[in-house]
């Protein structure tokens, strides 16, 4: 389970150094091959899946219909736009132009540790992101997340 935020600074060919913490944590998991996609939900942000994890996501996304125009989409954001990625010697991730491009990574972002992925955000968007969720969090908060115990 990977948890936590980190503040990164990407390089000038967009390398990203993965931090210490989940080094291990990543080699356990996967050895060290990991997957790279647009998140489903959230523009701005990528996924990053340890590879047996992405597997499951993957199957799961692909098994679904292609008939209706929504599977399609979620399969061609999740799947057709899938890159493999291994850390570096020196632990650093190279993210593809076209999916820093398209979220609108640039110099500083963050990484959340999300359970069994994690997230890649672009400082900035993840920013004004929290700051629209505290306004809103309490009209929007559904029966389930009433009952927890926070």
């Amino acid at each position: 389970m990977f948890f936590g935020e980190t503040a990164i600074n990407l390089d000038s060919k967009g390398r990203m150094a993965l931090p210490t913490r989940y080094r291990p944590g990543i080699e356990e998991a996967c050895g060290n091959r990991l997957v790279l996609t647009y998140s489903a939900f959230d523009a701005g942000c990528l996924w990053l899946y340890p590879e047996p994890e992405w597997e499951r996501v993957r199957d799961q996304v692909m098994a679904l219909s292609t008939f209706q125009n929504s599977h399609r989409s979620l399969q061609r954001r999740l799947v057709g736009s899938a890159t493999p990625l291994e850390p570096d010697a020196s632990a650093r991730l190279l993210l593809p132009q076209t999916l820093r491009q398209v979220t609108g990574l640039e110099k500083k972002v963050v990484l959340m540790g999300m359970g069994a992925r994690f997230e890649i955000w672009n400082e900035n968007v993840l920013n004004q992101r929290r700051a629209e969720e505290e306004r809103s969090m309490q009209e929007q908060a559904s029966p389930e997340m009433a009952q927890l115990v926070l």
